[in-house]
């Protein structure tokens, strides 16, 4: 058996050039021995797990969906909004959701405190990713490319 203690990982931030996303986050998963870029699926698991923290006022990500991609989350403390293809809805401790393949999403934290969350993904190979506001593509083949018709940054066009 592989054991970790979650609170002995360290904390993984980041931060858009501008600023306007925001976040850190405990790589559960990689802790336990996952490689996130081996197309062995005994080496990728077959499910990721990441302890996300949002600070108060700030957004992790851009607006996206994922092409094949199953995201599940739970939220431990804080409170903040969901962004999603039919508005926005308020979330808090305690709430848990999903979403599928082709359904955008992006959360933001309203609250005063941290927001903090499990998030729980499965790991399909050549999972491609789409940025609603921005219009362009990550695409994995298992690389990560963006693109439009030139390799773009991940933050292009989103601050």
């Amino acid at each position: 058996m592989n054991k970790i203690n979650t609170k002995n990982l360290a904390e993984l931030s980041w931060s858009s050039p501008k600023g306007k996303f925001v976040g850190a986050g405990k790589q559960v998963s990689e802790a336990l021995g996952r490689k996130p870029f081996s197309t062995d699926l005994k080496e990728r698991h077959p499910f990721d797990v990441e302890i996300c923290r949002i600070p108060s006022g700030k957004t992790p990500y851009p607006y996206h969906s994922h092409s094949v991609q199953w995201e599940f989350y739970h939220v431990i403390s804080g409170k903040g909004i969901v962004r999603h293809k039919d508005g926005t809805t308020p979330i808090e401790a305690g709430d848990a959701f999903i979403f599928q393949p082709d359904e955008p999403h992006q959360l933001t934290n309203d609250g005063s405190e941290d927001l903090i969350l499990y998030v729980v993904a499965d790991n399909p190979i050549g999972e491609s990713s789409y940025f609603h506001d921005s219009k362009k593509w990550l695409v994995r083949s298992p690389e990560r490319s963006l693109i439009r018709s030139e390799n773009l940054d991940y933050f292009d066009g989103e601050e």
